[in-house]
């Protein structure tokens, strides 16, 4: 190898195989006193990979014919910060916050609900140690661990509209292959069925609702209405999962019509369950029929079958009171008299991610004792984020919850920061303007509501609506925009109020 010297940027070769042996090796370049600084700081095993991967660019920009002898030269004298900054992108945290500036409140690309700063507390309090997650303290022997929620969800979901429909067929279901007593839970009664409502939860709704249809309907047919045949993000769509599950799909009705009586001939002896699935991102209008809920529950007591309805969102509060109609709550849904009700847990109810599974104890027991229920359960993170998050229900503290705070922001709060924030940016390159516009809720949530907000309308001399876009996602921390209309918009439903002054800070730095 060729004699390395750091001090002689005149150093003139042009055959590629002469500056191949001006590289140093990585031996030489860890003696170098800045990266041995490096290593000293953060470990020589780390320092030693982000030194190889620098050396390993630099062979390939000669090999390409990138680089001539001054330029190799250039980079050789600043190879110790090269290192360094390979260093940040290796021992940096690929998953960082961003702020979210979109105005769609349950973004699933950025995350979904944030969580209470009680949940997040929670999290720090009992997974940094220790915790009774499956232990009785007061018994001093194993507990269970969706014990710390379930009795919350009671709470929640107790209602005495409830015991007057939920669980009225709990004993007619469809005969079913005999299961030993260590298999099966045994079977309550109509009126045992009728006093309580259980939850469990699981790791998304997905989960929840493979889950369920396992439990109720493997090997038997379920039947659904051809217009909630859903495919939501990620590819998720019903006829898959209830493939899965093992049960059969039986379609009836049309794409816009379905009336309870296609429901009602299309029952025979394999019929396992009567599923209801929310329409998720998407609405049909004009020429159209749906079976209410009423109908199917009528029709499902009738024929002695269990009606499961997939909410997908599901709220825990009356959304009418944000500004919100269509969207109903879990509560509504088993006051109806609906037997089984899934929903997430990171989307209307503002939590960590989760799939909760809630309805008639005994159905809801036959969930817990399937095999696939340890498959999919939660860990602590999960179930000590949900205990807070239901907590700040019972105590009915919904602003403690970003998701409810956010959507209950009025369009005349959030044009005072959106004054306050312009008037703290000053650059004569940037043009400032306020104006309406509307949020929505995403997560698939009430796909035609929309809720009036206002504006930062922006625009930078030099830097078209997508460069100036992409300066602002380079931002520390990112600040994801809106592309309109040749315009980067902003708006601050959706960002946190002491993100203001970061958004303000990053676009005088642009615009500079």
């Amino acid at each position: 190898m060729a004699q390395f010297s750091w001090d002689n940027p005149g150093m003139k070769t042009t055959a590629k195989s002469e500056l191949f042996r001006e590289l140093p090796s990585v031996d030489e370049v860890l003696r170098i006193p800045g990266v041995e600084t490096l290593a000293a700081a953060h470990g020589i095993a780390p320092v030693t990979d982000a030194a190889r991967a620098v050396v390993a660019r630099l062979r390939r920009e000669i090999a390409s014919g990138l680089l001539t002898s001054s330029a190799l030269q250039l980079a050789l004298t600043g190879i110790a910060s090269a290192i360094e900054g390979q260093l940040r992108q290796a021992l940096g945290h690929s998953l960082r916050p961003v702020i979210n500036a979109t105005g769609v409140i349950l973004h699933t690309n950025l995350g979904r609900a944030p969580l209470a700063k009680s949940a997040l507390a929670h999290i720090r309090e009992t997974a940094g140690r220790f915790s009774n997650l499956e232990f009785d303290i007061d018994a001093g022997e194993r507990g269970k661990r969706d014990t710390h929620v379930d009795r919350l969800f009671r709470s929640l979901l107790s209602d005495g509209a409830i015991s007057a429909h939920v669980g009225t067929a709990a004993s007619a279901v469809q005969p079913e292959p005999a299961l030993s007593e260590s298999s099966e839970p045994k079977r309550q009664s109509p009126a045992e069925a009728a006093s309580s409502v259980s939850t469990i939860v699981v790791n998304n709704n997905a989960a929840a609702v493979l889950l369920a249809l396992n439990t109720l309907a493997e090997g038997g047919e379920v039947i659904v209405s051809r217009g909630e045949l859903v495919e939501i993000g990620g590819s998720f769509r019903i006829p898959d999962v209830m493939a899965k599950s093992g049960a059969t799909l039986r379609e009836v009705g049309t794409t816009n019509r379905t009336r309870v009586t296609d429901y009602e001939k299309a029952i025979t002896d394999r019929t396992r369950l009567l599923l209801r699935v929310h329409r998720s991102n998407f609405e049909i209008t004009g020429f159209t029929e749906q079976a209410s809920t009423a109908e199917l529950v009528a029709l499902a007591q009738k024929r002695g079958l269990p009606l499961m309805e997939d909410l997908g969102s599901g709220a825990l509060v009356d959304l009418q009171n944000f500004g919100i109609s269509g969207e109903p709550s879990v509560l509504d849904s088993l006051r109806a008299g609906v037997d089984i009700v899934t929903y997430s847990g990171d989307k209307l109810l503002g939590g960590p991610q989760a799939g909760l599974i809630s309805g008639r104890a005994d159905l809801v027991a036959r969930m817990r004792s399937n095999s696939l229920f340890r498959a999919l359960r939660v860990d602590k993170l999960t179930y000590a984020a949900l205990e807070a998050t239901l907590l700040a229900y019972v105590k009915r503290d919904h602003d403690a919850i970003p998701t409810l705070k956010m959507m209950r922001l009025t369009k005349e709060e959030i044009g005072k920061r959106a004054d306050s924030l312009s008037a703290h940016v000053r650059s004569s390159k940037l043009s400032i303007e306020i104006t309406n516009g509307e949020s929505v809720i995403g997560g698939g949530a009430a796909p035609s509501s929309v809720l009036p907000t206002r504006l930062l309308a922006l625009s930078c001399e030099g830097l078209s609506a997508d460069e100036f876009s992409a300066r602002l996602r380079a931002s520390d921390p990112a600040i994801i925009a809106r592309v309109e209309q040749g315009r980067v918009l902003l708006d601050l439903r959706t960002v946190f109020a002491d993100q203001d002054p970061v958004i303000a800070g990053a676009l005088e730095r642009i615009a500079s």
